[in-house]
């Protein structure tokens, strides 16, 4: 009987503790922090992963700093909640800082609570999800705090590849806080409550004397509009973790893993015929390649990845033949699809994502060449265009190009071209494959031959559209091998489904080496 009232004892203890831990920072810490709609930590994973399958880890560890009175500021899990559970039922390593604890700062102890959950990520081949609201580094810890982060980064780095890595910013993340995120594949920002910054504005106006608000400087509109750091702006705590289970639906757990397959009753070889009209008979004219993309894909759902980055170009997920594959498409909408500094990276960043993990690429077409302009070189067109074709060259997985329309010049060879190793380049009757465009290309050969003739204006018209049945159509590329087959539009969704499925079990090797240098 004793032993029995000593056991009952001992679970009434644990529950007490429990309990405790469960609180966070306590009762008034959580009101404060949930105005506006904000989820606290532990409610922020019951939304991320699926009901009942949260295992939580170090739930009663507590930091060893004695400084400034920190030793009777002790609370169970020291400002983050750490473990592992399931999305879709796939297995996947979490961590959730808590700000009601001494502001989700970063002590010695939960890095080694969140390396932790790395490390047993990266062995176990899952992803790993952080779920970032931390005020910083822990003042009064000094440089152990900073060395927490240094571990952190180090795994990152080590897991880059290897594991998906998804970063949610719940609130702040400042200072040192910022690399981790920007190391992993894809970062989830909250319009108006969350923030990223490496020097906040009272930094900056002391500095540069410019008045700028926290959301204008690291916001999440700032930074998926403009500084392109941010892949998803999203509108509310909960919708920004249904997003990154969305986008874990397309990715496989490790490098070594298939994507994942999801039946569809979408037919593989469903005729597109509104496709047949959708290039306008004008080529100075735009269009949306949204349209293509949505009408080809299965059940027409693309997920786009920095929708408001470089609109010139679009990057994203969708699936065919239930298949999870990644998009990169010029957008004629934008600055005419050309492609720029802001462009290159944000496809190339995407592309190297996509091969890491085994995810076919399939690229559509509709390029005039690079923006120009002394803005783009004097800030690297050249080294940055250069990471988009590193990218398309280095990718060994299987890659599809559809060329819609404008394919010129340098632009031309960079956008998945058959001489990057593409393994199946397909055209539209109205893909101009060229050097460039008709009228540049006149002006160059027959400026002297315009300059003597009797009308230069005619001559100069009859030597445009010469040149457009010569050279500004598929048929030459063809001829030559470059481009696969030349397509009726509607046929796309059928010929691109067919592709992937002769490829799917394509194997390429790079050459052995440490690792390439990709121009940074």
């Amino acid at each position: 009987m004793e032993n029995e009232m000593t056991t009952a004892a001992r679970l009434q203890d644990l529950e007490k503790r429990n309990e405790v831990a469960q609180q966070g920072g306590g009762p008034n810490r959580i009101a404060k922090h949930k105005q506006g709609g904000r989820l606290t930590a532990r409610e922020r994973l019951d939304v991320l992963l699926d009901p009942g399958s949260f295992v939580e880890m170090d739930r009663f560890v507590t930091h060893r700093c004695n400084n400034f009175g920190m030793d009777d500021n002790k609370v169970p899990g020291d400002g983050v909640v750490t473990g592992y559970g399931r999305i879709n039922g796939k297995l996947v390593y979490v961590f959730a800082q808590d700000f009601t604890v001494i502001g989700g700062s970063m002590s010695r102890t939960q890095a080694n609570k969140i390396c932790k959950v790395m490390d047993l990520a990266l062995k176990n081949g899952a992803p790993i999800i952080g779920l970032n609201d931390s005020g910083g580094a822990r003042i009064q810890e000094g440089v152990e705090s900073l060395g927490g982060y240094a571990d952190i980064f180090t795994r990152n780095v080590l897991a880059s590849g290897v594991i998906p890595q998804i970063t949610g910013i719940m609130g702040p993340c400042a200072g040192g806080a910022v690399y981790s995120p920007s190391i992993t594949d894809f970062i989830f920002m909250v319009k108006n409550s969350s923030y990223m910054f490496v020097t906040g504005p009272d930094v900056i106006k002391t500095v540069t004397h410019e008045d700028v608000t926290k959301e204008d400087l690291g916001g999440a509109t700032a930074h998926s509009q403009k500084s392109g750091v941010s892949h998803f702006a999203c509108e509310d705590d909960k919708h920004t973790l249904l997003m990154i289970r969305e986008l874990m639906g397309f990715l496989p757990s490790n490098n070594l893993d298939d994507p994942p397959m999801l039946p569809t009753t979408d037919r593989p070889d469903r005729i597109c015929e509104t496709l047949n009209s959708l290039i306008p008979d004008n080529p100075k004219k735009p269009y949306d390649m949204l349209q293509l993309i949505t009408e080809v894909v299965d059940e027409h759902y693309f997920l786009e990845v920095h929708k408001h980055y470089a609109q010139n170009i679009i990057v994203g997920f969708a699936r065919m033949n239930g298949r999870s594959i990644g998009i990169v498409a010029n957008q004629p909408q934008f600055l005419a699809g050309c492609l720029n500094i802001e462009a290159s990276r944000k496809a190339a960043r995407f592309i190297r994502f996509c091969d890491s993990f085994n995810i076919p690429i399939v690229s559509f077409v509709d390029v005039p060449g690079f923006l120009p302009g002394t803005d783009q070189e004097w800030n690297g067109i050249i080294t940055h265009g250069a990471k988009l074709l590193y990218a398309y060259a280095e990718a060994t997985v299987p890659k599809i190009t559809v060329v819609t329309r404008k394919a010129y010049g340098g632009a031309y060879i960079v956008m998945g071209s058959k001489l990057l190793r593409s393994d199946i380049n397909l055209a539209y009757p109205t893909a101009e494959i060229a050097v460039m465009g008709a009228e540049g290309a006149v002006n160059i050969i027959f400026r002297e031959a315009i300059a003597k003739a009797k009308d230069p204006v005619a001559e100069r018209a009859r030597l445009i559209k010469d040149y457009e049945e010569k050279f500004n159509n598929p048929y030459l590329s063809s001829e030559l091998g470059y481009t696969d087959e030349v397509i009726e539009p509607a046929l796309t969704r059928k010929r691109v489904i067919d592709s992937l499925e002769m490829l799917k079990n394509k194997r390429e090797v790079n050459p052995p080496k440490k690792h390439g240098n990709i121009p940074l």
